[in-house]
């Protein structure tokens, strides 16, 4: 996926009436930013900025639908892809607080026929990502086109509980799409209700949600955009998914203002006392007394003292983010309708902006050190994926395998980070006196060795 290409211009004004002087100049700045990332004629987004609780930006741009000239506006529905995980969580959060599950109960209470494989996993390595049960999307089925088809969700557990475990459970975080999938049927067992009915009666319908649906194919969804997916120059329509394979990981779709109102439901305590929402907001220590950078169907972050409470996601011709910095009392929402738009670095221009503060530091580097990176340099334990480290002036940039460019961002002489990639902390490393390789760590630590 190219991060960096995107040519799109505004579509969408809003009325600056009742803005502050500093809004107005932020409403300038993103204006500017996301004008010179869309047209009129390609996929495009939808954008909305909040502080202390209140709407000082929210705009569209791009179409919403490449083959009827469609515009896309503020009103309109994406699908969501994981942050339907928050969802999810506060459910089970609900269960726990009802008194009908407990975060230590063990998955087997609830799927009998799962194979312990001598190992308790709990609903809190479920909600984690610690239960070492891989992803049910990373899987390597042998039936064709399985994608397509519609399942119950006992039908698609079948398909991955028999897989070995990737590790103990609690020992390690790795994303998994499995454990939210598996919430999903225990709240259907806790509760006596399908998945749906029970998120609609407990979390759509007190918080007002009006605009957040489950996505069906064959329903009729008022404002529902299309997704795209780009080959080469050129724009397709995105693969057809199921979404029933989705369910619990995926399945919702929303616009920004709906999901601004779920932040802000939240936080009434109106479906979820204070004293439990706060403990998803906790990152989960694993057994060795590391912590890591997941709650209870929230990423946590620290990035330059500034903390960010949030989750981001990927489904068939979309890419969203949501993210609420409590400090500052700043909310960002950005649904993309296009598998290649630059989702990560968008989100951290037009947070930065809305906070006013950078989340990465930069120092200057002396060029003769420059040059003792540039190279090209191959991932180990994958021999096909590979970056090229070149100079441009008095700074470098890494052409990515399959992904563009993008400049490096130094800390210090020796470790660096991607510009607005935030979360992977990288290292060159010197052995005799030459450059051999650079380490990165972001959710593991990958080493990319230098091609001599």
């Amino acid at each position: 996926m190219n991060k960096l290409y995107f040519l799109l211009s505004l579509l969408c004004l809003v009325s600056t009436y009742g803005q502050s002087a500093q809004d107005k100049q932020l409403e300038k700045k993103l204006d500017e930013l996301l004008s010179s990332k869309f047209s009129k004629l390609e996929p495009g987004c939808e954008v909305l900025v909040a502080k202390k609780g209140k709407i000082v930006y929210k705009k569209a741009f791009g179409s919403a639908n490449l083959e009827l000239n469609v515009p896309i506006t503020p009103e309109m529905v994406f699908k969501l892809g994981s942050i339907t995980k928050q969802f999810t969580a506060v459910a089970i959060l609900q269960l726990v607080e009802q008194g009908k599950i407990s975060l230590q109960d063990s998955l087997q209470k609830f799927v009998a026929d799962f194979p312990s494989k001598s190992k308790t996993i709990t609903i809190e390595n479920l909600l984690t990502h610690t239960s070492g049960i891989k992803d049910y999307m990373q899987i390597d089925y042998q039936e064709p086109n399985l994608e397509r088809r519609d399942f119950n969700p006992t039908e698609i557990i079948n398909l991955f509980k028999n897989v070995p475990l990737e590790f103990e459970p609690g020992t390690k975080y790795k994303y998994s799409n499995s454990g939210y999938f598996l919430l999903g049927y225990i709240i259907e067992k806790a509760s006596g209700k399908s998945y749906k009915t029970y998120v609609q009666e407990n979390i759509l319908k007190p918080l007002d949600l009006n605009h957040v649906y489950f996505d069906t194919s064959n329903n009729l969804i008022p404002n529902r955009v299309n997704g795209y997916r780009k080959e080469g120059t050129t724009f397709k329509n995105a693969d057809y998914w199921s979404m029933t394979i989705a369910y619990a990981a995926g399945e919702l779709i929303s616009n920004v203002e709906d999901l601004f109102k779920w932040n802000i439901g939240l936080y009434s305590y109106k479906i979820l006392k204070k004293e439990t929402l706060e403990k998803a907001f906790v990152p989960f220590k694993l057994k060795d007394g590391s912590v890591t950078e997941y709650g209870y169907g929230w990423i946590l972050k620290n990035l330059n003292g500034i903390k960010s409470i949030e989750h981001g996601g990927a489904i068939t011709g979309f890419l969203t983010n949501e993210i609420y910095y409590p400090e500052e009392d700043v909310f960002v929402a950005a649904l993309f309708n296009c598998e290649c738009a630059p989702k990560d670095e968008l989100s951290v221009d037009i947070a930065s902006l809305a906070l006013g503060k950078t989340f990465q530091n930069e120092v200057k580097v002396d060029v003769a050190l420059l040059n003792e990176y540039i190279g090209t340099y191959t991932l180990s334990i994958n021999t096909k994926r590979t970056i090229t480290i070149k100079r441009e002036n008095e700074h470098l940039i890494a052409e990515i395998s399959g992904q563009g460019t993008v400049p490096l961002i130094f800390q210090s002489d020796t470790k660096f980070q991607f510009k607005n990639i935030l979360g992977a902390e990288c290292e060159f490393i010197k052995e005799n006196g030459k450059v051999t390789k650079f380490n990165v760590s972001q959710n593991g630590n990958f080493e990319w060795k230098k091609n001599q």
